[in-house]
């Protein structure tokens, strides 16, 4: 064999045995993810439990998820996962008591640490043939503060419950990191992904070859983001923008962005976005809440909303705003039911409505 074809050869093997991340293969998608609005199968959700942070912990919390079950089924299927069988139980029966359509719910009984499928769940996806694709991303309890052993099996499990094939990729990445308009744009901050805490040793080109390959995204608005103790995320891009579609984003103004914690700059290159077509985006500003939220010293955002076929979830707090709130995301929903739900007890643990919610595709 000659020394040329030898060569080759050996570089052969060595670009198959290669990490995705770094082949070629990865510049052009292979998959696409819906938009959120578009039609669902159902949606996901983590109930919550004792399990883990210690009695109360559920009593506290599933009124929120008795209600977001309750609404949802009015317009899809909801995929409850549930600790174990005496969990169950206990779940079927506050539905019962709430009158909940059952024919729309069903259980997996998957061990959870958390409540956040947002994050740790499956991100659906299409593959060319429009066939349904579950990308598993690790998740490492958003930078190992938190446990997360059990959460980090959820897709995997969900694939072989419903038998949707997956693929595993070895990044991180949590779903409330990324926001995307339907048509190839993805906005993120580099803080919840591209850090030592999540995927070190990762450039941003590394991270935007992954985001193409298996979601579909091909131009990419990075802001800085920020690091603060009353946000575990790491600043999430979910907390304070949302895509409408490919022409206009729903974010907040200036002074709340910044009270948010953004930079000057971020909000800069957020207010200058262009979409994949160079065109800048049309903006909806939502407001923080007027107050505090109740025993926090810091007040809620409501663009962490999620959009079911029929519903419009948005967070409330109890406060003056709600109401302009939920009214104005009602305008840019005109055929779906805004419903305002009281995350107050949840918001104290760092997330809303969007980040316990996954949306699964029709298929």
């Amino acid at each position: 064999m000659g020394k040329t074809v030898m060569f080759l050869l050996v570089i052969c093997i060595i670009i198959s045995l290669m990490p995705l991340g770094n082949a070629e293969t990865l510049t052009l998608p292979k998959y696409y993810m819906p938009l959120e609005d578009e039609l669902h199968e159902g949606t996901w959700l983590q109930w919550p439990h004792d399990y883990t942070y210690g009695y109360g912990n559920r009593k506290e919390l599933e009124d929120i998820w008795i209600e977001m079950t309750k609404e949802l089924t009015k317009g899809e299927n909801v995929h409850i996962i549930a600790y174990n069988r005496t969990e169950k139980k206990h779940i079927k029966k506050v539905l019962n008591k709430a009158n909940v359509d059952m024919s729309k719910v069903d259980f997996y009984l998957f061990k959870t640490n958390d409540t956040w499928i947002r994050d740790n769940g499956p991100i659906f996806v299409y593959d060319d043939q429009d066939d349904l694709v579950i990308t598993n991303w690790e998740f490492n309890g958003w930078g190992e503060k938190y446990p997360y052993f059990h959460d980090n099996l959820i897709p995997k499990k969900i694939s072989n419950a419903i038998h949707v094939p997956r693929e595993d990729i070895n990044m991180v990445l949590e779903g409330g990191s990324i926001e995307h308009d339907g048509n190839g744009t993805c906005m993120a901050t580099l803080t919840s992904i591209v850090n030592d805490n999540r995927n070190p040793g990762l450039t941003v080109e590394d991270v935007e070859e992954y985001l193409t390959y298996y979601l579909g995204f091909t131009n990419f608005i990075w802001l800085d983001g920020t690091i603060s103790e009353n946000d575990v995320t790491d600043c999430h891009i979910d907390g304070f923008v949302k895509f409408l579609n490919d022409e206009k984003i729903v974010t907040m103004n200036d002074e709340d962005l910044q009270y948010w914690g953004l930079s000057v700059k971020d909000c800069a290159t957020l207010y200058n976005a262009q979409n994949a077509n160079g065109i800048q985006y049309d903006f909806v500003y939502l407001p923080l809440t007027e107050n505090n939220v109740q025993g926090l010293t810091y007040k809620g955002s409501y663009i962490n909303y999620y959009i079911g076929n029929n519903v419009v979830l948005v967070p409330n707090y109890n406060d003056t705003n709600d109401s302009i709130a939920n009214d104005m995301i009602q305008e840019l929903y005109p055929n779906r039911t805004v419903v305002g739900i009281d995350v107050t007890k949840l918001y104290k643990y760092g997330g809303m409505i969007h980040c316990v919610t996954q949306q699964q595709p029709s298929w």
